[in-house]
């Protein structure tokens, strides 16, 4: 696990504080597998159910000593042994599962069932199946009912390697072909960006199922708790270009939810072309993603640029049945990077489709500022028009993308650059504060017009504020066009300037919309050079 992944991780479950045990039956004395009991989506549901209607009972997160104290150095060291990973023993599994160990940030036990013939059993944890390293601990003296922190799944042609873990609160994140993680989901977000503090459901139990032999899906089952709602989640997961789960949630309210978020996608943008505020590191862009794509219920494909705002920033993206949206990392180049440990033109995109009508409701953007890179600082997720209620059951399936390319794309250009500056004619004096975009696009049939030589014309709208030097020409290092146009804002405010762009020719649209949020800095630093 690459460090700025697991811190954040362990800040969402920091965050996660009390969250319960689930109501299960007692399971027999700690053997390698406990007892049996019949299993299907049906019942986890209806355990679900039954859990929200009890009250929320906080867990203890109190660790041995030897556990509770570890750094993050001697907590690395700790690894799980290979002979003891689930299903290393049938010789057709295309998976493997491993455990992580509780300890440094990951607290509150989380309990692990394989399911097998429609019965599931309960993986007892033992300290056999840890090698402690350096760590310090004495294993052998641990308690025999420890638990564990989550699992990561691995294939047996590459047992070094994982492609998809569950580790923190209800955080789980996956790989394409790259190998390289990035961005995360989470199964719920509550109150994100309000002034309250936000709740971080937690998974606290799943269940594996044994797959087929040869047979190229994993499913998995959670049971997610939290003091406003319980929920039960199926997971069926495919390896691939790109890495699918389809994804079906059944949310059972114990209270009225202010602002809830479905399909949340957790991203980092700390630095990039556009958003130079935290650009102190010699690498030129630090981010895992560069931006949210949205497919609208009526067709419109959009992009919205991310960036680092000085203070937290809000965005709401009105839809009816939206046809998907992700976080994405667009930019694939390393010389726009420069990082050869951690290689951020690799991370995935994350791609959320809907598998039916969500009905009305809203995108919702959440950008909170960052100093570095270890910090997730970006949320995106469905809210619901409707406020979910005590007692309701809220039924959700979607499919998640996991991969270089989103599954669906724009059939017009799309943005491949956002960069900004500041405003105003070179080689002139400048009387007044203007900033400067320059917006990059590429694809559809940009190129056949750069070929011919055919008028387009950049469309530039602003919520304040003027516009003017307005342009759109031809970029042939792209087979693209590049839209140019300065701001000027309209009185000596910080607040936000919204911003949109497209692309026409004839009358058409030839590009995706270009959605911005620009706050202008205060009038003593609207340095004119």
């Amino acid at each position: 696990m690459h460090r700025r992944q697991f811190l954040t991780r362990a800040a969402a479950a920091l965050a996660a504080a009390g969250l319960p045990l689930p109501l299960l039956e007692a399971a027999a004395s700690p053997v390698p597998l406990g007892r049996r009991h019949p299993f299907d989506y049906a019942w986890l549901k209806g355990h679900a159910r039954a859990l929200a209607g009890r009250d929320y009972a906080p867990r203890s997160d109190v660790l041995p000593a030897p556990v509770a104290s570890l750094t993050w150095d001697q907590y690395q060291s700790i690894g799980f042994r290979q002979d003891h990973a689930l299903w290393a023993d049938l010789p057709e599994a295309r998976f493997q599962a491993r455990f992580f160990h509780l300890g440094l940030y990951f607290k509150r036990p989380v309990r692990m069932f394989e399911i097998a013939g429609g019965q599931a059993q309960e993986l007892a944890y033992d300290p056999a199946m840890f090698d402690y390293g350096r760590s310090g601990v004495p294993g052998r003296r641990l308690p025999k009912d420890l638990g564990f922190a989550g699992f990561r799944l691995n294939s047996p042609d590459d047992l070094q390697r994982d492609w998809a873990a569950f580790l923190g609160a209800s955080y789980f994140r996956a790989v394409g072909s790259s190998m390289q993680y990035g961005l995360s989901a989470r199964g719920l977000a509550i109150d994100t960006g309000m002034p309250q503090p936000e709740e971080f459901p937690d998974f606290t139990a799943f269940w594996l199922e044994r797959p087929a032999p040869g047979s190229q899906t994993l499913v998995v089952y959670a049971l997610l708790d939290s003091p406003s709602v319980a929920g039960a989640y199926r997971f069926a997961i495919t390896r691939g270009e790109p890495l699918v789960m389809d994804v079906d949630a059944a949310l059972y309210p114990r209270t009225r939810i202010e602002r809830l978020g479905i399909a949340p996608c957790t991203s980092m943008y700390q630095a990039g072309e556009n958003d130079r505020r935290m650009g102190w590191d010699w690498r030129p862009e630090i981010h895992d993603s560069d931006g949210l794509s949205m497919h609208t219920g009526s067709g419109e494909w959009i992009w919205r640029p991310l960036g680092n705002p000085q203070h937290l920033r809000f965005n709401a993206f009105a839809d009816a049945d939206p046809r998907g949206f992700g976080l994405l990392q667009r930019d694939r180049d390393f010389g726009h990077y420069q990082d050869d440990g951690v290689f951020y033109e690799k991370r995935p995109s994350l791609w959320v489709e809907p598998k039916h009508g969500w009905g009305r409701g809203t995108v919702q953007l959440v950008e909170i500022p960052t100093v570095d890179e270890t910090f997730d600082n970006i949320v995106a997720y469905w809210n619901p028009e409707a406020k979910p209620q005590a007692g309701q059951e809220l039924l959700f399936g979607y499919r998640l993308f996991w991969g270089e390319q989103a599954p669906a794309r724009p059939p017009l250009a799309e943005c491949v650059a956002t960069r900004t500056g500041l405003g105003g004619v070179v080689g002139q004096k400048r009387e007044y504060f203007s900033w400067r975009f320059a917006v990059d696009f590429a694809g559809g049939e940009l190129a056949a017009r750069v070929a011919s030589g055919t008028a387009v014309e950049a469309v530039v709208e602003a919520g304040r504020g003027r516009v003017e030097t307005v342009s759109a020409r031809p970029l042939h290092a792209i087979d693209g066009y590049r839209a140019m146009f300065d701001v000027v804002p309209p009185d000596d405010s910080t607040a936000q300037l919204d911003l949109r762009l497209y692309l026409r020719s004839g009358g058409r649209a030839l590009t995706e919309t270009w959605l911005y949020q620009w706050n202008p800095p205060p009038p003593a630093q609207r340095t004119l050079y």
